[in-house]
């Protein structure tokens, strides 16, 4: 299977039968942004971390019709707007709590250098401590330079990836877990799932992990082995109970549902009112607000010229000048023109209040790629002949 294709099969499956659904909830990175003003329902995406930068571009394009949820304040982009940021959770019943401290050190996740496995092994062996690695190997080269030399099947070793069945035991089974990654990284479930065995977390404060870990209660904050060297020597005065109940209070699964119903119920809540504005059910049929905005006094619209059809504009409030085929004339409320098909015009608003008017297009086509902009204070002029 190629999974880029299984990939936009997969996600334009949901967006084809988007009607069916109250909301989408997007956990499918940037890609299904590009669905999301094709149809009315409304999309929550959550921003598991940014792979890189060159991705932000479809993010902002967004940022004002979707609804980002961020997984950490960490990781919150300052270019984007967000609807909440919500905390992983877990269900705390999936890993029993152990009360005694452990003998070994543990490492448990994917073997890269971002996240540390060399660290750890350093520490480990300057504190005469046995260490487990357990992860996914990520990068072959690292684990062939930095990890299988010291692995020995005694004070160092690598059991690879674990599964459920084996996770909670190996992770309550541990003196601490060893948590020194080199990235800034945006949430990071292995400590809250080794907490929720009551086993402290040493790590460095990069990220998100400073929102997970509390320094000195739950684990230690360090800023380079020499510190996680130092904080071992107090893992085992830290209440292993307390470091339960820290995950219970904070990272459940329970809170994590709430705080997303909540999100959701404040989308759909903003969805209803700005329907119920665009669109409202009468006796005699519906009527549609056009705009509600603003305006910006002292603006005009660019000079411009429309290919396939007139209109017609009647000045509602304020003042201003409209311009046709190079003649200028001053309107105010109750004030008309006509603006024929092919004429270049503008109109600019004077005074403090905006310049509002009703304009009818006549004409078989109402698309507004017929529109040709000869100058234009935004920026969007192009080069073009229009026939006047």
């Amino acid at each position: 299977m190629d999974a880029k294709v299984w990939e936009c099969v997969h996600i334009s499956a949901v967006f084809e039968r988007a009607r069916e659904f109250d909301l989408i909830h997007n956990h499918f990175d940037f890609l299904p942004l590009s669905y999301s003003q094709l149809v009315p329902t409304p999309v929550v995406t959550t921003i598991h971390g940014f792979s890189s930068e060159r991705i932000l571009p479809v993010y902002e394009k967004y940022n004002g019709s979707s609804h980002y949820i961020a997984i950490s304040a960490a990781d919150r982009s300052p270019r984007l707007n967000y609807a909440a940021t919500i905390h992983h959770g877990i269900n705390v019943l999936n890993f029993p709590f152990r009360a005694e401290h452990g003998d070994y050190l543990l490492f448990f996740g994917r073997i890269h250098p971002e996240k540390g496995t060399a660290e750890a092994i350093r520490v480990a062996q300057r504190a005469n401590l046995p260490l487990i690695i357990a992860g996914i190997i990520q990068d072959a080269a690292y684990f062939e330079r930095e990890v299988a030399p010291h692995l020995d099947d005694r004070h160092i070793r690598f059991i690879g990836s674990v599964g459920p069945d084996q996770r909670g035991d190996l992770l309550g089974g541990a003196r601490a877990l060893l948590h020194l990654i080199n990235f800034r990284e945006p949430f990071g479930l292995s400590m809250i799932e080794a907490m929720a065995c009551g086993t402290p977390v040493i790590a460095r404060p990069l990220g998100a992990v400073g929102e997970i870990v509390s320094d000195g209660r739950t684990g230690f904050l360090v800023d380079n082995c020499e510190a996680a060297l130092e904080a071992l020597d107090r893992v085992q005065m830290l209440d292993r109970r307390v470091i339960r109940s820290h995950v219970e209070e904070i990272f459940s699964s329970e809170r994590m549902v709430d705080e997303y119903i909540q999100a959701y119920e404040a989308v759909l809540a903003a969805s209803n009112r700005r329907g119920a504005h665009e669109h409202n059910a009468c006796p005699w049929g519906s009527s549609t607000v056009l705009d509600e905005g603003e305006g910006l006094p002292g603006k005009r619209l660019s000079y411009q010229g429309r290919q396939l059809r007139s209109e017609h504009w009647t000045v509602v409030q304020g003042s201003g000048a409209i311009t046709v085929d190079g003649r200028d004339s001053f309107v105010g409320p109750g004030d008309t023109a006509d603006i024929p098909t092919h004429a270049a015009h503008l109109v600019a608003s004077s005074g403090d209040e905006p310049l509002v008017f009703i304009k009818v297009q006549r004409g078989s086509y109402l698309g507004e790629d017929d529109v040709v902009r000869l100058d234009d204070d935004f920026g969007r002029a192009r080069q073009a002949t229009v026939k006047v």
